[in-house]
């Protein structure tokens, strides 16, 4: 059946209405209360909190926006909350020891398997697995290029960035970086990727095309023990957690050249940025508190005690 042009400008309006009905909560894992903390979005206020399972780290969104996944590690699964009712709506089987994933745009989900050390491609829909994958020791970071043709999973204890293909769920390059690679991010066109390396304290810049390591800076502190990594929406700024030295890192992302530490909590692990990116927010697991961050003065704005040690954190917006 062939559409009008009215019939497919009426479908689109309603995709991008049921798309744009985000809660603008944030959502944040606590990996020693077995909970999930709801932030209002704009008074930054804890409103509510879910009782998940055992040891919550991993946090996603799917790409229509209507469910949240958490992995539950100590029960190798992932629960299903719907993001407005904050009703847990069902759980499946996610693999030995899930740690970290990511959401694809197709919607499935990539999760390293951190005691089995594979990454597994399940349906969150129906649980059904699409792909086993068997990558390097203590499997970690998850990042999904912008194209969804790439994925990255970081090996925590082989030092390693694997790149698979998808669809084919192949691995195409083994990149050795720093010691403990922990979390990963392209650049906008996925041409480029960062990674961290906590034991090294270090920020790596691989080129994809190549599969080589073109930069990486020592963050130039023994406290600092790098986690997450995101970019900044426009593309020039990298931001990274600093673990231990409970500071937001921010980088040039052309040059990795240093450009402020903007202190936050303890133990600073997971970042999440805004859609409009104006707001920054870390998961400071020490101090039990989540920072939010203005990105155009880069202060932080608002602390926020939440549960023990939090872990991974996400924005529905």
């Amino acid at each position: 059946m062939k559409l009008t042009s009215t019939a497919v400008l009426l479908a689109a309006l309603f995709t991008q209405s049921v798309l744009a009905q985000s809660t603008g909560r944030v959502f944040v894992t606590n990996e020693r209360s077995n909970t999930v903390s709801v932030l209002n979005g704009t008074t930054h206020q804890v409103e509510a909190t879910i009782s998940i399972g055992k040891r919550p780290r991993g946090i996603g969104i799917s790409p229509d926006g209507s469910e949240v996944y958490v992995a539950i590690s100590q029960e190798n699964k992932i629960a299903v909350f719907d993001p407005k009712s904050l009703k847990i709506l069902r759980k499946f089987d996610a693999g030995d020891d899930p740690e970290a994933f990511a959401v694809h745009p197709n919607g499935n989900v990539y999760i390293s398997n951190e005691d089995s050390a594979k990454a597994t491609v399940i349906n969150p829909k129906n649980g059904d697995v699409v792909a086993e994958i068997s990558v390097g020791l203590e499997p970690e970071g998850v990042a999904i290029s912008p194209d969804g043709t790439r994925v990255i999973i970081t090996s925590e204890s082989t030092n390693m960035l694997h790149v698979i293909a998808v669809p084919e769920h192949k691995i195409v390059s083994n990149i050795l970086v720093g010691a403990r690679p922990r979390a990963a991010t392209f650049t906008n066109d996925g041409k480029f990727s960062y990674a961290t390396a906590e034991i090294g304290g270090e920020v790596i810049k691989v080129d994809m095309v190549t599969g080589k390591i073109v930069q990486h800076i020592s963050l130039g502190d023994d406290k600092a023990k790098p986690k997450d990594v995101l970019l900044s929406r426009d593309g020039k700024h990298l931001y990274v957690a600093g673990g231990r030295l409970n500071q937001v890192i921010i980088l040039d992302s052309d040059s990795l050249a240093l450009i402020q530490g903007i202190p936050v909590g303890k133990r600073v692990w997971g970042l999440a940025m805004s859609k409009d990116g104006e707001r920054l927010y870390s998961s400071n697991g020490v101090s039990s508190d989540v920072s939010i961050i203005n990105t155009i003065t880069n202060t932080v704005i608002a602390t926020t005690k939440v549960g023990k040690f939090p872990w991974g954190i996400v924005i529905d917006d």
